[in-house]
C-alpha cells in the first residue's frame, strides 16, 4: 500500500507541474493582454501618465520578459501564497478568491451530498427491480435530468419559488442581509436561498449517478460470484449490499474524484443566472478579459483539486478492492 501511494504522489506532482506550464502558455496565447485594454482606458480618460503606469506594471510583473521568465516568477510566488494582482479588479488575487470561495464550497458540497444521497438508493432500487413500474418512472426522470440544461431548471425554479412560495430569488441572501453581519436571521435567510442552487446544480449529477449505479449494479448482479453467494443460502440483502453494491461503486468513486474541481469553479452558468457570489462568474470574467493572474490561479486551483481528487479516489478504490494495490 505504501508503494502504491508513493507512485501516485510522484505522478501527482509531475502532473501538476505539467498542467501549470500548459495552462500558463494557453492563457497567454491570445493576441494582446489586459494591459492593452487598460492602456486604451487610460487614453480615453486623458491620463497623461498612461505609458508610465503601463511600464511600471510590466516591470513589476515581468511582462516585458520572455514567457518562461514570467512563468517562473509567477509559480514561485504562487508557492509562497502570492497569486499576483488582478488587473481588472485592481486587487490582490487571493482577496478576490477567498471572498467567494466559502460560498462556492458550501454550494458545491451541498449539491454533491444531495446528488449522492438521492442517486445511490434510487440506482440500487432500479437495478434490483429492473423494468418494474418504479424503475421505469425513475428512468424517465433520469433522462429528463440529463437532457434539460441546468440554467433552464434554474429559471423555472426561480419563477416557481417567486410566484408559488413568494420567496425572493437570486443570490444567496435577501437584500436586507447582503451586507449585514452574520446572525441567526441571516443564516436562516441563507438556507432559504440555498435550496435552489443545490437542486439545480445537483439535478444533472443525480441523474447521471442514477444511470451509472443502475447499469453497474445490473452487470454485477449477473456475475458468477453473486450467483454463487445466492446458492450458498445468503440473504438477498447481504448479497446485494455486501457483495454487489461494493463492487458497483468503483466507477462512482472515480467520478467523485473528477467532481472535486467543481468545488472550486462551481457551476458557472447557473451562478450567472442566479446571481450567486461564487467563483464561477469571477473565473469566466477573468478568461474573457485575459486577466492572466486571476485566470491562472483558478486554473491551478482546479488542477490541484482534480489531481488530489483522483489521488483520493485511487486510495479509496485500493481500500475497496485490494487487487488494485498490486497492479
Amino acid at each position: 500500500m505504501t508503494a502504491f501511494i508513493g507512485r501516485r504522489l510522484v505522478s501527482m506532482v509531475f502532473t501538476m507541474v505539467l498542467v501549470s506550464i500548459v495552462g500558463f502558455i494557453i492563457i497567454n496565447l491570445p493576441p494582446g493582454t489586459y494591459l492593452d485594454v487598460y492602456r486604451a482606458q487610460l487614453m480615453v480618460q486623458g491620463t497623461s501618465t498612461a505609458d508610465q503606469q503601463i511600464q511600471a506594471l510590466e516591470k513589476r510583473y515581468a511582462l516585458d520578459k520572455p514567457v518562461y521568465y514570467q512563468y517562473v516568477k509567477w509559480i514561485s510566488g504562487f508557492v509562497r501564497g502570492d497569486f499576483g494582482r488582478s488587473f481588472q479588479y485592481n486587487r490582490e488575487v487571493k482577496e478576490l478568491v477567498w471572498n467567494r470561495m466559502g460560498f462556492t464550497v458550501v454550494v458545491s458540497i451541498a449539491s454533491l451530498l444531495f446528488s449522492w444521497l438521492i442517486a445511490l438508493p434510487i440506482g440500487i432500487y432500479s437495478a434490483t427491480h429492473k423494468y418494474s413500474f418504479g424503475d421505469n418512472i425513475f428512468t424517465f426522470f433520469s433522462f429528463i435530468g440529463l437532457s434539460v440544461p441546468s440554467f433552464l431548471v434554474a429559471l423555472v425554479l426561480m419563477v416557481v419559488s417567486s410566484r408559488v412560495f413568494g420567496a425572493s430569488v437570486g443570490g444567496l441572501f435577501s437584500r436586507a442581509y447582503q451586507d449585514a453581519p452574520w446572525s441567526w436571521a441571516k443564516f436562516v435567510d441563507f438556507l432559504q436561498h440555498l435550496w435552489i442552487p443545490v437542486i439545480v446544480v445537483g439535478m444533472s449529477g443525480t441523474a447521471g449517478l442514477v444511470r451509472m449505479m443502475r447499469g453497474n449494479l445490473l452487470d454485477i448482479l449477473n456475475m458468477q460470484y453473486v450467483q454463487t453467494a445466492r446458492a450458498k443460502g445468503l440473504s438477498e440483502n447481504i448479497v446485494i449490499y455486501k457483495h454487489a453494491v461494493r463492487n458497483a461503486l468503483h466507477p462512482l468513486v472515480m467520478s467523485l474524484g473528477m467532481s472535486l474541481p467543481g468545488i472550486i469553479s462551481g457551476s458557472t452558468v447557473v451562478s450567472i443566472v442566479l446571481s450567486l457570489p461564487t467563483t464561477g462568474p469571477l473565473y469566466f470574467n477573468a478568461l474573457r478579459s485575459q486577466d492572466m493572474f486571476l485566470a491562472g490561479t483558478f486554473l491551478v486551483f482546479m488542477a490541484v483539486m482534480l489531481v488530489v481528487g483522483n489521488f483520493l479516489a485511487d486510495i479509496a478504490l485500493a481500500v475497496v478492492d485490494p487487487r488494485i494495490r498490486y497492479e
